[in-house]
């Protein structure tokens, strides 16, 4: 076993850093199958804490021990940085140096024993049915736009899946006889996923009126969802697209693609879905990720049973 006075003599530069934080995205990318979404996240952290490195001397080697980085995460916690952040960009270095270790740059990881900050996890943003019901009733259905972000929507809110997974959605994984759609989640997983009548009938709606955006590009693309120019719609514009119809119907702020993913998961708790399934329905790999949907959901009972239940309220006893 290692003493621990060996941890002094690890000395790390920025160039060093640099070296190993490539090989370490490539081996999630190639090796992983890490989303492109995550990988740029992994790297933004990686780059940042090479920049607060850098500050201490170019080109220098400089010791990394457990006091070194408590003072860097405590530096981003004065910047300002909530809890989950620090603790996401903790979790991205001690995965990081796992990884060094692994490949022999260095000899142990000096974020292997800091404990992570504890952070409360907050409830995800949902909206209420009649919220959801007047968003989809938006898009104008006379135009090809129209009609594809009709079908942007009900898949979303009808499906539950991903922003990543609706970007990459191929004509070849849709089966609308089925009613079902073959999508690629994190992690490289492959899973199916229903959908009801609403979003198939809205999804076939689209394909017949697809063709007039797929004419303007100069290739063909297998992507479903095209825009004007008959490109695959970025990840980017489809947030825009549901912000757009969000935005009028709900003063919140949660006018994104998720707040229709945890609408649709709360919804279905709501309705006595078992909880399993709504996590296989969901992609999630662990059962924890799913359960903070049951918050949500007992929170909006005991509102229900605190404004109905005559003795949820407070009751005056008067002397006898």
């Amino acid at each position: 076993m290692r003493k621990r006075s060996s941890w002094t003599k690890l000395l790390v530069s920025v160039p060093e850093l640099s070296r190993w934080r490539e090989q370490f995205l490539q081996s999630l990318q190639f090796e992983r199958n890490y989303s492109p979404h995550t990988l740029r996240a992994y790297d933004t952290d990686l780059r940042q804490f090479e920049r607060y490195w850098a500050e201490k001397g170019p080109g220098r080697r400089w010791e990394l021990s457990r006091q070194a980085f408590r003072t860097y995460f405590g530096t981003l916690a004065r910047e300002g940085l909530d809890s989950r952040s620090v603790a996401r960009k903790m979790a991205c270095l001690r995965s990081f140096f796992r990884f060094v270790v692994s490949r022999g740059g260095v000899d142990f990881n000096p974020l292997s024993a800091l404990p992570l900050p504890k952070s409360s996890k907050k409830l995800p943003r949902h909206l209420s049915l009649e919220t959801v019901l007047a968003a989809l009733s938006l898009p104008d259905k006379s135009t090809a736009t129209g009609v594809r972000d009709s079908a942007i929507l009900e898949l979303f809110y009808g499906t539950g899946i991903r922003l990543s997974e609706l970007a990459e959605l191929r004509l070849e994984n849709v089966d609308l006889r089925q009613g079902q759609l073959r999508v690629l989640g994190k992690g490289g997983k492959e899973r199916i996923v229903p959908m009801g009548k609403a979003a198939a009938r809205a999804l076939s709606d689209y394909l017949t009126v697809r063709s007039a955006l797929a004419q303007m590009a100069s290739g063909v693309s297998s992507h479903v969802f095209l825009g004007r120019r008959g490109r695959p719609l970025s990840r980017r514009t489809i947030q825009r697209i549901v912000r757009k119809y969000l935005s009028q119907v709900d003063d919140s702020g949660a006018w994104f693609p998720h707040a229709l993913r945890h609408s649709f998961a709360t919804h279905l708790l709501d309705e006595g879905a078992d909880l399993l399934a709504v996590k296989e329905l969901l992609g999630h790999s662990s059962l924890s990720t799913t359960q903070i949907y049951t918050h949500v959901s007992t929170e909006r009972l005991k509102q229900v049973y605190r404004q109905a239940h005559p003795r949820s309220r407070r009751v005056n006893r008067k002397a006898g």
